[in-house]
């Protein structure tokens, strides 16, 4: 397995500027997500990465060699793509073995590796069965199967999850982040789904039009964003905003909204005219005592949780509360904030302003 690099590597297709300036790296046996809209560059970083779109400009290091213009079948990668790409022709067996077979390999190692593979996939009942009649979980096996039969460097995924329903989908990942866990991959992996990304990357680069917003660990991404994408694209319900103008002072510790002091985690770098207040709804609390108030327009119950909408002087804002504490619709209630949680935002750019708490995750690459 392998380190892979990516230094300010960028992509046009003509005029359009798919991929800008990136950078990021991908340690040894990490798993690792590229998370983002549709359209934002993602799928062509991978593709970059694994040598099926030649970069602009830029550097790609895979194992500490430089493969920028190398060929895909140059870089020694396996890539797994949504669409699952099985030779409907052959059997389970034949599919997996294809990638050996082709090389020239002896029937016997072939056999040997293909075992080996059946075994860790749970699939060694299946293996002389024809791909057509496998269900969409057993053809992905089988996908990741003839991936991992190689033995190559990284592992290049991009949404194989994404033709399965929701319910086998959740258990894939499960099980593909076991798997990850077992071989010890270095596994760089593409996803739209926010939750999937958290649930199973250690690492995770968020994208916006081409656009690295951010990289780091899934809970500094969650709970530090570095701007206001990120913030509203990862967490469900998103991070909520109080619009508010005035300023920040490195060094303050205190915003003003409408005459309430709000406490916040010290700000150093300075904010002047549309600012933001981000807090999570989990984040929120009713205090009878609070003098900053809101009313409640909605009340969604989720079991032990509920998600209590509610309308400020600041904007339209969502708290997840337990589902047994009071709220009713039309109700006037005081609202409590976490301080040690609340990230400032400059409206007009929309990045985060660095405090001492989050200076440190607030990585963009």
């Amino acid at each position: 397995m392998a380190q892979i690099r990516i230094e300010n590597v960028r992509k046009d297709f003509g005029e359009f500027n798919a991929v800008k300036s990136s950078t990021f790296t991908v340690e040894d046996g990490e798993f690792f997500m590229l998370l983002g809209p549709s359209g934002c560059g993602k799928t062509t970083t991978l593709r970059m990465m694994a040598g099926l779109e030649l970069p602009t400009s830029g550097k790609i290091y895979i194992g500490g060699e430089e493969v920028g213009m190398k060929r895909a079948s140059e870089r020694d990668i396996a890539f797994v793509f949504q669409m699952f790409a099985l030779y409907p022709h052959m059997n389970v067996r034949r599919n997996i073995s294809y990638p050996l077979v082709s090389q020239g390999m002896r029937k016997a190692e072939v056999a040997a590796r293909v075992a080996e593979v059946a075994k860790i996939l749970r699939i060694e009942t299946i293996l002389d069965k024809p791909v057509g009649g496998l269900s969409g979980g057993d053809r992905q096996r089988v996908a990741l199967g003839r991936a991992i039969v190689r033995n190559p460097k990284a592992f290049f995924m991009d949404e194989p999850l994404g033709a399965l329903d929701a319910e086998f989908r959740e258990h894939m990942a499960e099980e593909l982040r076991a798997l990850h866990d077992r071989m010890g991959a270095t596994t760089v992996y593409v996803t739209h789904d926010q939750l999937e990304a958290m649930q199973m990357g250690d690492k995770i680069v968020v994208m916006n039009h081409g656009v690295v917003e951010q990289f780091g660990k899934p809970q500094q991404i969650y709970d530090w964003p570095a701007t206001k994408f990120v913030a509203k694209f990862i967490g469900s319900p998103p991070m909520n905003f109080l619009e508010f103008e005035g300023s920040v002072k490195a060094g303050s510790d205190h915003v003003n909204l409408s005459g309430h002091m709000v406490k916040v985690p010290m700000s150093r770098d300075d904010g002047l005219g549309k600012l933001a207040l981000g807090i999570r709804p989990e984040h929120i609390r009713f205090k009878d005592s609070s003098a900053y108030r809101g009313r409640v327009i909605a009340v969604e119950y989720l079991g032990t949780t509920q998600i209590v909408t509610i309308e400020t002087a600041h904007g339209e804002i969502k708290a997840r509360t337990p589902s047994n504490q009071s709220a009713h619709v039309g109700e006037l209630i005081g609202l409590n904030f976490d301080s040690r949680n609340l990230t400032i935002f400059d409206s007009a750019t929309g990045n985060a302003l660095v405090s001492e708490a989050n200076e440190e995750v607030l990585n963009r690459g």
